[in-house]
């Protein structure tokens, strides 16, 4: 049996000083969909930033991709991130850039050197998202909806072993939202791992997963009917 994608045992989230979630137990195989969901506050953002590095993980056990959670060491964090695939909800590009720009950004930092590869591997990612024909444009030139299939193309560059969408249609009307949702998806179709953080019910709906909930200060599983 392979290693789990990720796996919380008991794991503790704070965020600073506040206990936002406790005795968190999660697992995700490889090719598994998960929803998180829950209020705002409840602790959503917080799971997903201590699952990237960004808040440490101070008790219970956890790993995730192979690294362990509680023994992360800062200049580990950019190795970590470069087997996850992070998609935010406000996009995070570089706006004064072109698409082709902002990955080749991404593909520098984490390593790449050769123009060519590099050149191939932005094209190939594009076409997955749909929005090949837009590598010349400025991102701010872009619609919404299209920014973040930047950001989905972003997050498959370094091909990932698990995709972190944290509330990735927050920001997008319906229409766009389900373009998105699609995308992903096909994405996981595909064979990718993904753990989305949403508040969007009708995705939900559409598109049945498993789901998980932040509420109370714990984190359990939900059935699909009990949602709506």
């Amino acid at each position: 049996m392979e290693n789990p994608v990720l796996h919380l045992e008991n794991a503790d989230i704070y965020q600073r000083d506040n206990l936002i979630l406790s005795k968190v137990n999660l697992t995700l195989q490889k090719g598994q969909f998960y929803y998180l969901i829950g209020k705002t506050g409840s602790g959503k953002s917080s799971l997903m930033k201590t699952l990237y590095g960004d808040l440490k993980l101070q008790s219970g056990s956890g790993s995730i991709v192979d690294f362990d959670l509680k023994k992360l060491k800062d200049k580990q964090i950019p190795f970590l991130r470069r087997k996850i695939g992070i998609v935010f909800q406000d996009f995070k590009l570089l706006n004064d850039t072109t698409v082709f720009g902002n990955l080749e950004f991404v593909l520098k930092a984490t390593g790449w050197k050769d123009k060519l590869v590099i050149k191939n591997k932005i094209n190939e990612v594009l076409e997955k998202v749909g929005i090949q024909s837009k590598y010349y444009k400025k991102t701010h030139e872009l619609s919404g909806g299209e920014q973040q299939r930047v950001a989905i193309a972003r997050a498959l560059l370094n091909d990932p072993e698990l995709i972190l969408a944290d509330e990735p249609t927050g920001n997008l009307d319906p229409k766009t939202s389900l373009e998105v949702m699609e995308l992903l998806n096909d994405i996981h179709k595909s064979g990718k791992t993904i753990l989305m953080a949403t508040h969007d019910y009708q995705l939900i709906v559409k598109f049945k997963q498993k789901t998980i909930k932040c509420e109370g200060g714990s984190l359990f599983e939900v059935e699909q009917q009990i949602i709506v």
